[in-house]
């Protein structure tokens, strides 16, 4: 395992602690948006390591009998059918997910809003499909000139057309399955509605990247960036901060712009702001509670050159652009990284020239080791590494076979003679269950699935892109993925 650089019980303890300061600072209603993810925060546990994907939801729940959920998802993700890269589901199927989740660990989820609504026909169809499954459904629509029309926003004609979210809560958690999905405006909304409604409501936000206090170029800021490549999101200086406070503090570019929003709104409501800054709204302690700033830097660094490769097969799949891998380009070089830095990139390509350019995978160990998988007639190059990586943790001798090729045969006979598979190749989740097969009757194989666990943070590339099968066993073993742009045929179709 790596070495923590992330004190998690500070944070959790610190963060609670602020949250519940800015609940008693406006008193009967608080809507609180909930940047990033409520849990299965991936991106903030792999740049800061030590932090628990599920430290935000910790915070939440002690806070359960008095907070409500609202889901926010923007119709235009809906239409395009974007996804999620780390879990690999579309948005629409998120929302259902996020609100199975909470709703398992005793949350209120209250309603989903669809925003930037505008009788798209999948927005249409979804907003049904959560009727008919007894969700509350409020749309809040596009509003001209958005952010920089003050009056034109702060009116009927702008947040006066979207729908009031009736809450029952005094904590009003607005969450969304990914950014750019209109968190923010819906809070602000909300204020508007409240005031004519003459109920006092204020706002805070809650996002842990960038960190406000680390510098502008901080490995851990640019790694926010990158991550966000595709949204156009730049970290900036808080102008508002230095000129209220002389103090210098990293923001973003949509939460400045946003801003002359949210004092007008305040004005109108309170007579004044109680905010002189977008860093003023945040509630983020992440940046007091970093133990080891150097570990935290090389993850960061490593994740930088990791969402290049993701930007390249995503453009390759035709879900990304050329302007996202060209800002990853610009970040790296802020870095000074490249992908030569990636250490299992080169392994892999040497190992596959070695078997005639097919396929192969390079899985470097969290204890430094490297090994590879190749393909092979039984194997696929991702389920070989597999096996490979967890003989070298289990001390497993690497010419003992866990898995005997008696138990592979069958497994390929049902692929390709009652299934329709071309392909009689094990793929990664069907090697574990043969291996788990195995482990009844070989001790070896019991101890490699004991230690299946052990693969978590390590690094892995792929010289293709692998299924998305493959990558969701990956993904579920916590071992980092990146793939080489590139498709393993010529064909036109790809699974």
């Amino acid at each position: 395992m790596l070495k923590a650089g992330f004190d998690n019980e500070k944070y959790i303890e610190r963060q609670s602690a602020e949250i519940k300061k800015r609940i008693d600072k406006f008193g009967g209603k608080l809507y609180l948006e909930f940047g990033g993810k409520l849990f299965d925060d991936h991106h903030a546990s792999r740049v800061l390591p030590g932090f628990m994907p599920d430290s935000k939801l910790s915070m939440l729940r002690s806070l359960a009998s008095e907070a409500e959920i609202v889901i926010v998802v923007n119709s235009r993700d809906i239409e395009k059918n974007k996804m999620r890269s780390d879990i690999g589901i579309s948005y629409d199927l998120d929302v259902l997910r996020l609100i199975d989740a909470f709703r398992a660990l005793d949350l209120y989820v209250g309603s989903v809003v669809i925003s930037q609504y505008k009788d798209q026909p999948s927005a249409r169809a979804f907003k049904e499909k959560l009727e008919r499954l007894g969700i509350k459904v409020y749309l809040h629509y596009p509003i001209a000139n958005y952010p920089v029309d003050i009056p034109n926003i702060v009116s009927e004609n702008g947040f006066g057309k979207n729908d009031y979210i009736e809450t029952e809560k005094p904590l009003v958690v607005i969450t969304a399955p990914g950014p750019g999905s209109g968190k923010m405006a819906t809070c602000l909304s909300q204020l508007y509605h409240d005031h004519i409604r003459g109920i006092k409501s204020g706002y805070a936000k809650f996002e842990t990247f960038p960190i406000w206090n680390l510098p502008l170029k901080h490995p851990v800021n640019l790694a926010y960036e990158a991550a966000t490549a595709d949204l156009n999101d730049v970290n900036m200086i808080d102008p508002y901060h230095l000129e209220a406070y002389g103090e210098t503090t990293v923001n973003y570019n949509r939460d400045v712009e946003v801003f002359p929003v949210l004092n007008a709104m305040f004005e109108k409501i309170y007579g004044e702001s109680p905010y002189k800054s977008p860093t003023d709204m945040g509630v983020n302690m992440a940046g007091f509670c970093i133990s080891d700033e150097e570990i935290c830097k090389r993850a960061s660094l490593d994740e930088i050159i990791r969402r290049y490769f993701a930007a390249l097969v995503q453009k390759r799949l035709g879900t990304g652009t050329d302007d996202a891998v060209n800002k990853i380009e610009l970040l790296m070089k802020k870095a000074s990284v490249s992908p030569d830095d990636r250490e299992v990139v080169s392994v892999a390509l040497t190992k596959s020239k070695e078997t005639e350019n097919q396929p192969a995978v390079a899985i470097k160990l969290s204890n430094g080791k490297t090994v590879t998988g190749k393909t092979s007639k039984l194997l696929g190059a991702s389920s070989a590494a597999i096996l490979n990586a967890v003989k070298a943790v289990s001390g497993i001798d690497d010419e003992i076979d866990l898995i005997n090729p008696e138990v592979i045969a069958p497994i390929q006979a049902l692929k390709t003679g009652f299934l329709g598979n071309k392909n009689p190749r094990l793929h990664s989740d069907e090697v574990l269950i043969a291996l788990a097969i195995s482990a009844a009757t070989s001790a070896d194989a019991a101890k490699a699935m004991e230690n299946l666990k052990e693969l978590k943070s390590a690094e892995a590339h792929s010289t293709v892109i692998l299924a998305q099968v493959d990558q969701d066993v990956y993904r579920k073993l916590g071992i980092n993925l990146t793939c080489e742009p590139q498709y393993q045929t010529r064909k036109l179709y790809h699974k």
